[in-house]
Formats: C-alpha cells, sequence, structure tokens
C-alpha cells in the first residue's frame, strides 16, 4: 500500500483549516505510531499551531466526506481514539481499542504518551520480547511480535491512573470502520442514508484491517481486498463527483457518467447542493 500525504483539515474529512495534520503512515511496510516516534516529535514541533495531529494508517479511507468531526467534545482529552470500554477494562483485550486512525492533541501530553509508547517499536530482539509479554497479557492475542495497539492497550491499563483521563474512547461514529461488515451494504447505505452520519449507516472511515495486497501474507484472499478497496474508494469518490454532476457507473466500475444536465454555472451549483443529501442509487 501506499502512504497517505499531508494536508490541513478543519475537522471535516475534505475540508481546509488549521484544525488537525493527518501524519502519513505505512503501516503495509511495516511503519507504525511506535516505529515513527521520533517522525511524530518533529511534527508536532514543526507544525506548533496546529492543535490536532492525525495517525490515519496506509489501508484505511474517508468514506464519509461531509462528516464533521466533533472537536469540541474532546475539549479536556488529549488522545482521541476508537474502541469500547467493556473490551478494554473488564476483558483486556486486544483488540479494544484500534490505532489504525486516532487523534492525539499537539501537547507535552502527547509527547510524554508518545515517548512511554515507543520502546516496544525497535525491531528485534526487544519487539520480540515485548510480544511475548502482551500476548501473556492481552486475551485473545496471538503469539507474535509487538505491535502498536497492542503496546497502547497494555499501556493505557499498566499505568491507566496516569494516562487514562486524557482519553475519550469514541465509538459514537466510526473513526475506525472494520471493512468486512461494511463494503457489500454501501448501496443500501445510499438507498435509506446520506452522507454526514459518520456512523453504521455511512461509516465515516473504512479501514481494510487483515488485507496486505501489497505484503506477502493477509488474512483475506487479495482479490476481494482489492474489489472491497474499489468499492470504498467508488464511494467516497461519487460524494466528491456529485457536486460536479457526475459519478462512478457502479461502486465497482471507474468509469464515469453524467447525472446531472450541462450548465453554464458548474461552481455556483456545486455551492448550491446539500454535501449531506442522499445519493441516487440508479445507474
Amino acid at each position: 500500500m501506499g502512504q497517505e500525504g499531508m494536508g490541513y483539515s478543519s475537522g471535516k474529512a475534505g475540508g481546509g483549516g488549521g484544525g488537525a495534520l493527518p501524519m502519513t503512515a505505512a503501516r503495509a511496510r511495516g511503519a507504525s505510531p511506535l516505529s515513527t516516534h521520533h517522525r511524530s516529535r518533529k511534527i508536532s514541533r514543526t507544525f506548533n499551531n496546529v492543535e490536532w495531529i492525525w495517525w490515519m494508517d496506509s489501508d484505511a479511507l474517508f468514506t464519509d466526506m461531509a462528516f464533521e468531526l466533533p472537536l469540541s467534545r474532546y475539549d479536556n482529552h488529549n488522545l482521541i481514539i476508537h474502541g469500547y470500554h467493556d473490551l478494554l477494562f473488564e476483558k483486556h483485550s486486544w483488540i479494544a481499542l484500534n490505532t489504525g486512525s486516532f487523534l492525539f492533541r499537539n501537547c507535552q501530553w502527547s509527547l510524554d504518551l508518545l515517548a512511554a509508547w515507543a520502546p516496544m517499536g525497535p525491531k528485534g530482539f526487544i519487539r520480540e520480547e515485548a510480544g511475548k509479554i502482551l500476548t501473556a497479557y492481552l486475551k485473545g492475542r496471538p503469539a507474535f511480535e509487538a505491535d502498536d495497539q497492542s503496546a497502547l492497550i497494555y499501556l493505557l491499563l499498566s499505568q491507566k491512573e496516569k494516562w487514562m483521563d486524557k482519553v475519550y474512547i469514541e465509538n459514537s461514529y466510526y473513526l475506525h470502520g472494520f471493512w468486512a461488515g461494511l463494503v457489500d451494504k454501501y448501496e443500501e447505505m445510499m438507498e435509506n442514508h446520506h452522507p454526514g452520519l459518520g456512523d453504521e449507516r455511512w461509516p465515516f472511515v473504512t479501514h481494510f484491517v487483515g488485507c496486505k495486497p501489497c505484503g506477502s501474507y493477509g488474512d483475506y484472499p487479495v482479490d476481494r481486498c482489492l474489489k472491497s478497496m474499489e468499492r470504498a474508494f467508488n464511494f467516497a469518490d461519487n460524494q466528491v463527483l456529485r457536486l460536479y454532476g457526475f459519478a462512478h457507473k457502479g461502486l465497482e466500475s471507474p468509469k464515469i457518467k453524467r447525472i446531472r444536465s450541462q450548465t453554464t454555472k458548474p461552481i455556483n451549483d456545486k455551492e448550491d447542493l446539500d454535501v449531506k443529501a442522499k445519493m441516487s442509487t440508479t445507474s
């Protein structure tokens, strides 16, 4: 998989401004928040006028282009991550949180967290030994080297009083949406719902966990992953294209069709459209 670029966001998936700065990510090549700790510190210091920094895995896509992050909800928190309290605190599950898409405030607290998180990151003996500790501590975790998600869960559980007051576990919308339960329902979503919801009705992020089309292993067949990624991309792309009077002929087709009559004022027409309006499912 490739790397994301960097750009500013005001809290909308496609917005401009100075609210959050997405970081480059290349999990498929082995990079993670653990192994890019020093890069994270450099970005934080370079963009000291940015309030939030957003980590986004290279196998995740924005699929709700009208959703707005409820940033005011997080006034008293510094780390925003998708997960479930019961899985974390009651079951100590290794999938209680998902680190494929999360935000952290550009502040000293976040730098301290990254510094505490990073020691399990170096490849080789350290990561292998740390993996043994994580597997023994976290329910359901297979035996393999340390990963950033397990390391963060372990850190928050073992040092709960130090960190958790500033951590917001978010599940009211899909900051991380597992792809296998979403991509085949896009047409149903288009029929019954509209952009801007961000949850299971119209996922904000579709995350292709377990897909490794560019690697040597994966939990799902490559063909299924690639087909599903195409559907996710076109689902999101249609939300932008329709503002200009176009759409994909189908979610599995790269071909484009016109869905609105030609106009001499396309920009004005675009501004008059509601980005949260329902989308047509007709071909």
